[in-house]
């Protein structure tokens, strides 16, 4: 049974358990989406792949998992968000399992494709608890369903430990070891989330967009707005997807650690910038989702910027012939921990603000909007790997990857404030106030 819900509506009876059951299955759906973070290091030396043919195989996983966003979204407010949630868990569990018997390159580029398709699960329970919880509520709500961005850091932790100890080990039905453990493991808890949430989650759903056409439900994609948020989510978003796939060899190839260190410290990205999204959204609900965007993009302009500088040193050549090595830069491996963890922090705030706007000023198209949103920024997260990889390559700077970052968030910066002083100095002081407090609709 579904339930047509109006555009300014309260928090439902079953809401608790559909942020709760939405929040774990996206944890899991999250740490299925990028888990060749870690599995790709060990499946790079088993299969002598390039960086760059390596790039691809998260690059294709994220593609999947974003380029489905805006169908799911509009489809969960017409039809719910439980059936929708039910069916992706069942259906990743079955490309999850066949990555453990996948021998060649063709075959895991083929199986991260169809595993990515994980990933759209965020859109679904952006619309799905958008729909059971009321406006004074609703940045807290996502901002805690988003928080299951942490999943990324799961296979950062039991990774590479679990590789390490079952390596060369065979298990029940031919099972083997190593890294095609944990795809397995991911599969299994896909099928018992995808039951519980069966048996937990109420049966009578809210589905705001039952009667409402395909194009309304597409109208305010028109607005330039829309398209704004984009951008910004593909800056809190994109690169944070990009950067958990991408620090994991970014540590073992510049730092010298091993792959269960580099897991670690890739969790110290993860962990802030997946759990403050709750902490952000609730500062979005009390001094505005825009006042949290510029310190966001502040502080990541400023983070990625050194980031961006590589180690080196200023040589003055003297009129004798002889050299003087002066000024010598090394980022080291606690400094670079501490920028990158600044980083992620920053990124949590922003994932929260940014979906804070989209209730606000379309409450009645938090699917198609939210949809279009995730989609892009997930489409961010699916060209920067790559774009890391060649403008390594090509620059010879492994800091090359914070400098895509750093121009990234320099233009979201600039169209941000150029808009925001546009219309709070040339328009009117009405339409000053409405930049800061949403449009009632």
């Amino acid at each position: 049974m579904l339930i047509e819900v109006p555009p300014i509506h309260d928090t439902g009876k079953g809401a608790g358990r559909v942020l709760t059951m939405s929040s774990i299955a996206f944890t899991l759906m999250f740490a299925v989406w990028l888990m060749f973070g870690i599995l790709g290091v060990p499946i790079q030396k088993e299969l002598a792949l390039t960086d760059e043919q390596l790039s691809w195989i998260s690059a294709l996983a994220v593609l999947n998992g974003s380029m489905w966003r805006l169908p799911a979204g509009i489809l969960t407010d017409r039809i719910g968000g439980r059936k929708i949630t039910i069916v992706v868990l069942f259906l990743t569990a079955i490309p999850a399992f066949l990555v453990s018997q996948a021998n060649s390159y063709i075959t895991v580029l083929a199986l991260a494709f169809l595993v990515g398709f994980a990933g759209n699960l965020f859109s679904v329970g952006t619309a799905w608890n958008s729909a059971w919880f009321g406006k004074e509520r609703q940045g807290l709500a996502l901002g805690i369903f988003g928080a299951g961005n942490v999943g990324a850091s799961v296979t950062k932790f039991i990774g590479p430990p679990l590789i390490a100890a079952t390596a060369g080990a065979t298990y029940a039905f031919g099972i083997q070891g190593g890294w095609r453990l944990i795809p397995v493991i991911y599969a299994v808890l896909l099928i018992i989330v995808g039951i519980l949430t069966l048996i937990i989650v109420p049966k009578d759903d809210r589905a705001p967009g039952t009667s409402k056409p395909i194009s309304e439900m597409l109208q305010p994609l028109r607005h330039i707005r829309v398209w704004r948020f984009s951008l910004y989510y593909v800056t809190v978003f994109g690169a944070y997807v990009a950067l958990s796939a991408w620090l994991p060899k970014y540590y073992v190839d510049n730092f010298d650690v091993s792959l269960t260190t580099a897991g670690l410290l890739t969790a110290t990205y993860i962990f802030p910038a997946s759990l403050l999204r709750p902490l952000g959204g609730w500062m979005s609900d009390r001094w505005g989702a825009r006042r949290v965007m510029y310190a966001t993009f502040g502080i990541m302009l400023v983070a990625s910027g050194i980031l961006t500088m590589p180690d080196g040193h200023i040589t003055i050549y003297h009129p004798d012939g002889s050299e003087s090595d002066l000024m010598f830069y090394e980022i080291s491996l606690p400094f670079f921990v501490l920028l990158v963890f600044i980083l992620g922090c920053a990124m949590g705030f922003g994932k929260a603000a940014v979906y804070k706007h989209i209730p606000d000023y379309f409450p009645d198209n938090v699917g198609s909007v939210g949809g279009l949103v995730g989609m892009l920024g997930g489409l961010g997260g699916f060209i920067l790997p790559p774009l890391f990889a060649y403008t390594k390559t090509w620059s010879g700077f492994p800091s090359s990857t914070f400098f895509c970052i750093f121009v990234l968030v320099a233009i979201s910066f600039a169209w941000m404030h150029l808009t925001v002083y546009r219309l709070m100095h040339k328009a009117t002081p009405k339409l000053a106030r409405e930049i800061e407090e949403p449009v009632t609709v």
